[in-house]
């Protein structure tokens, strides 16, 4: 039997993954369970976050929105679509509702899928996660949190505990290709956000390579000021060669879901789609 820690406030917590460094974390359990199940998972026990009051809070600040890791995908799905519609799609699209309504973002972060959901979107938003041990706490760019094989940004001792997502006037999208909606995995994924005031357009992509990652060269194909204050119509050839650059960024990998080939076109199609709905509703904004 593994054994269960179950602290009863974030204090605690660190003070137990202190002395227990190799105590598995778990708040839903829609990840961790899931893999011990299949026996992929054997941890010599299990640090319980579930109750810890201070990771299930969500408030807005001046800029941003301050995000525990306990806060769960129908929280984020149902409450945050307002100021962060991206977020809100790419959550309300996990899983079935029961899952929804257990899985949290801070497990999503910390099983680190090349293919989650959340994380395109937190990029794309130019997030940053909050990591916490007993003796320090620092802020770290979502850019940097994941690492290749599965592996983050955590050092020794430390915990999620918070994401901060910047809120930019502008438009956001996620899109996913699944072979069925929510249930599996995605094929591949992009998120896109359009910032008025910065007048940028960011890319993060997901199940396109080991890491979800930003694609800085599309990104750049728009950086034109000229463009932007004349809300110029984008071009046909424009948006091929914005889907072009999505695709030659991916390094996707052939599974029994889809080839390599078939990510690397399905990326092309969702960033060409993607960025005209998110121009057209920019063109036909306010100004």
């Amino acid at each position: 039997m593994t054994p269960v820690l179950r602290p009863r406030d974030w204090h605690e917590a660190l003070s137990l993954r202190s002395a227990r460094e190799t105590a598995v974390p778990i708040a839903g359990g829609t990840g961790v369970m899931v893999a011990m199940q299949r026996d992929d998972l054997r941890p010599e026990a299990l640090l319980d976050l579930s109750r810890i009051p201070e990771l299930r809070r969500c408030r807005a600040e001046a800029d941003h929105i301050h995000i525990g890791s306990g806060v769960t995908y129908t929280y984020i799905s149902e409450r945050l679509s307002a100021s962060l519609p991206g977020l809100a799609a790419a959550a309300g699209g996990v899983g079935s509702r029961q899952v929804r309504n257990r899985g949290t973002i801070g497990g999503s972060l910390g099983t680190a899928s090349a293919a989650g959901d959340i994380d395109p979107v937190l990029l794309a938003c130019g997030a940053d996660i909050k990591l916490t041990s007993a003796g320090r706490s620092r802020w770290v760019p979502a850019g940097d949190f994941y690492l290749p094989a599965g592996r983050t940004a955590l050092g020794v001792g430390e915990l999620i505990e918070a994401v901060r997502v910047p809120v930019s006037p502008g438009f956001q999208r996620f899109t996913k290709i699944g072979r069925r909606r929510g249930v599996v995995k995605a094929i591949c994924s992009v998120a896109m956000v359009l910032d008025r005031a910065a007048m940028r357009v960011r890319v993060g992509m997901a199940a396109a390579g080991m890491v979800p990652c930003r694609v800085p060269a599309a990104e750049e194909l728009l950086a034109d000021a000229a463009l932007w204050r004349g809300r110029t119509p984008l071009g046909g050839e424009l948006l091929e060669q914005f889907g072009r650059l999505v695709a030659r960024t991916a390094d996707p990998g052939s599974d029994h879901a889809a080839t390599a080939a078939y990510r690397r076109h399905a990326l092309a199609v969702l960033a060409r789609r993607g960025l005209a709905d998110v121009w057209g509703r920019y063109r036909e904004s306010e100004p």
